[in-house]
């Protein structure tokens, strides 16, 4: 019974391939059952068993079964435990396993790459693609094409995590013959998306779909589980670029049986559930609920789990829950108290700020989120939140200041790489920078973009993310005339043109740089500017100083006033036709206008430039003329109210007014001589 049970497996094993692998995991059991007495047999037929079941998808079930097998098994299935600890989820344990036995075997290589990959390590994972794709001796056929499309979707991961400067320049551009290929066509349009350019992704997406139906390798349900994620993508595509009615129709398309993955359907029902815009908030929360938690492999990655997460938040706030919105991120942000510019992170932050003041803005809400800010100095979310509210209050002085206290925060706090890295943070610097120049401030502009590139200078990595800010800095310190900014623009750009040669801009901005300070720098550098002799190719010299030197055309005063002038000719003109142009353009004095029945003889009006009242030939209307006109004028002459009083010592006489006689009628408030009524007696 052993013998045959042996033999039977034995028989199994030599075939060319194994496809019924129930009958395998049969066959192994028996073997097992019938070699209790020989440890090579059991150690085969343990081997077969654990195989078997790893190829039927059963892992949890092939962890045990390594398990009961001792550590011999142990020690002979390696890369089938790594694989099932992977494809249950435990990466950690998988990564380990991998690093103790040593990833000495390119099957090994391959694994741990997909470990890295799904742990999100993925500058580990290019890494290990790279080295395979370089070393094809020992590579299997039609492994090239497999290594180009892993390389392409650990690129575009790459560029989603803000890493695009880890990315090979030779890897981002596509051959003719990667587009005939429908998976390389997928991941290079997911790159496409991480870097912004919807419009090549829409384009991309579409090739990938019409590869993939016109494919000839694929079975009909093959085909539609392969299509299901493109379309999803391509509905997400023509929602970024606004086509709301393409991507419903596409959404239409998807059909959630088809998609094998759980993370992408998940996906599909959220992005199907936002195009629909609930108007009801409460309503759509609870829609928001009713999507599927995915867990285990095929959970999201952190940038997919931070967007379910962050619209989750943004319908709960809709939906006026703002007490639970801040008491879930404030318990998220307290277990990471170092500060960090993680997207998932700041996004917490704002979410946070936004449940403190409960959606409201200006001096309302700054007065709820401040006290936030004492509390947790270091949150940037929160940061970036406050200093928005300053600058939409037209205070763009006060977020100036809270920005650099929280740059003097970072500085004197204890010294690491996490601190520097987030006081020099790209996108911190630029915000300070726009800052400065908004307040004019333009020697803090370059003091600031000096001491980042020399931090960034300071990173031992071949290229960082802070090359971006490099390179931003050493053009702005160009603009400088000051000795020490050149040199630290030079030392940026030689740090640049070390990381990448073929930077065109880097190679550059270094000779720019030392050409008037040390010349020696500058010339193994020469040989990549264009010659001279090639840009001045197309130039007629003797043309252009037949043309004279160019200048602005004068706007005449006619032309300000709006009136047509004649069109100059279109045409070239030799140096005499210009000169004739110039002269007819001259300005001829405008022949003078004089009034009807003009007589030269005659001696005009001298009193024809004053009003006309005040003319001496002026006659008013009225019986009395000109004399009523005297008489009615405010404060002027009245006659008979007035008498002659002389001035003693013979210095002459004046007149003034007439005072009123003692005890008149006049309208005075009381006279001395006015008589008084006496009360009568009742």
């Amino acid at each position: 019974m052993s013998d045959s049970a042996i033999a039977a497996l034995n028989s199994l094993l030599r075939g060319t391939s194994i496809e019924d692998h129930e009958e395998a995991l049969k066959l192994a059991n028996s073997a097992i059952k019938a070699a209790k007495g020989n440890p090579a047999d059991l150690t085969t037929a343990q081997h077969t068993r654990v195989v078997a079941l790893v190829k039927l998808d059963r892992f949890d079930d092939a962890l045990r079964a390594i398990a009961e097998g001792g550590a011999a098994l142990d020690e002979t299935c390696v890369i089938e435990k790594a694989y099932a600890l992977y494809k249950t989820g435990e990466l950690e344990a998988a990564e380990q396993l991998l690093e103790s036995t040593g990833i000495n075997t390119r099957a090994m290589k391959h694994l741990a790459a997909q470990v890295a990959y799904r742990a999100e390590k993925f500058d580990k994972a290019a890494a290990l693609y790279q080295e395979m794709a370089e070393n094809v001796e020992d590579a299997m056929y039609g492994e090239e094409n497999d290594l180009r499309i892993n390389i392409l979707a650990t690129y575009s991961q790459l560029e989603m995590q803000g890493k695009g400067w880890a990315v090979s320049e030779e890897y981002k551009k596509l051959s003719r013959d990667e587009l005939e290929v429908f998976e390389t066509a997928y991941n290079a349009a997911c790159g496409s998306i991480a870097q912004g350019d919807f419009a090549k992704a829409a384009f991309l997406f579409k090739r990938a779909r019409d590869l993939c139906e016109a494919s000839e390798d694929l079975s009909e349900e093959d085909k539609k589980s392969e299509l299901a994620p493109i379309i999803v993508q391509q509905a997400y595509v023509a929602t970024k670029l606004g086509n709301l009615e393409e991507a419903a129709r596409f959404h239409e398309e998807v059909v959630l049986s088809d998609i094998s993955d759980a993370s992408t359907k998940a996906i599909a029902q959220s992005n199907a559930l936002i195009l629909k815009s609930e108007s009801n908030p409460y309503m759509a929360q609870r829609l928001a609920y009713t999507l599927p938690v995915v867990t285990g492999n095929d959970r999201l990655f952190e940038e997919q789990a931070t967007i379910f997460r962050r619209n989750k938040y943004i319908i709960e706030l809709q939906a006026q829950k703002f007490a639970g919105v801040k008491s879930k991120t404030a318990k998220i942000l307290s277990k990471e108290a170092e500060p960090t510019i993680s997207s998932s992170k700041c996004d917490l932050g704002a979410l946070n700020a936004a449940a403190a003041s409960e959606l409201q803005t200006g001096k309302a809400a700054l007065r709820r989120i401040l006290p936030l800010l004492e509390t947790r100095p270091t949150d940037v979310g929160l940061l970036l939140t406050v200093i928005q509210l300053y600058i939409q209050l037209q205070n763009p002085a006060q977020a100036l200041n809270l920005l650099e206290a929280f740059f003097k925060r970072l500085e004197a706090a204890t010294a690491s790489d996490n601190n520097a890295d987030v006081r020099f943070a790209p996108g911190l610097v630029a915000l300070a920078v726009a800052l400065y120049r908004q307040q004019g401030r333009h020697s803090a502009v370059r003091s600031e973009l000096a001491k980042a590139a020399s931090h960034w200078q300071s990173k031992q990595k071949a290229a960082s993310s802070g090359d971006s800010l490099l390179r931003e800095a050493g053009i702005e310190l160009l603009r400088s005339t000051h000795p020490s900014d050149l040199s630290t623009a030079g030392e940026a750009f030689t740090h640049l043109v070390a990381a990448q040669p073929d930077d065109r801009t880097a190679t550059v901005g270094l000779i720019a740089s030392f050409a008037t300070s040390d010349f020696a720098k500058v010339q193994p550098y020469l040989g990549a500017l264009s010659p001279v002799e090639k840009l001045t190719a197309g130039v007629d010299v003797s043309a252009l100083l037949d043309a004279g030197v160019a200048a602005l055309p004068v706007v005449g005063h006619q032309q300000q006033q709006g009136k047509k002038r004649a069109r100059e000719d279109d045409g070239e003109t030799t140096g005499e036709q210009q000169k004739q142009q110039q002269q007819a353009a001259k300005k001829q004095r405008r022949k003078r206008k004089l009034p009807k029945n003009y007589d030269p003889a005659k001696q005009p009006d001298p009193e024809r430039w004053l009003p006309l009242r005040d003319r001496s030939s002026y006659r008013p209307k009225g019986r009395k003329g000109k004399k009523r006109a005297q008489e009615a004028t405010q404060g002027g002459y009245v006659k008979g109210d007035e008498e002659t009083l002389e001035l003693a010592g013979g210095a002459g006489s004046v007149k003034v007014k007439k005072a009123n006689p003692a005890g008149s009628g006049g309208g005075g408030s009381g006279g001395g001589g006015a008589k008084k009524k006496k009360k009568g007696k009742k």
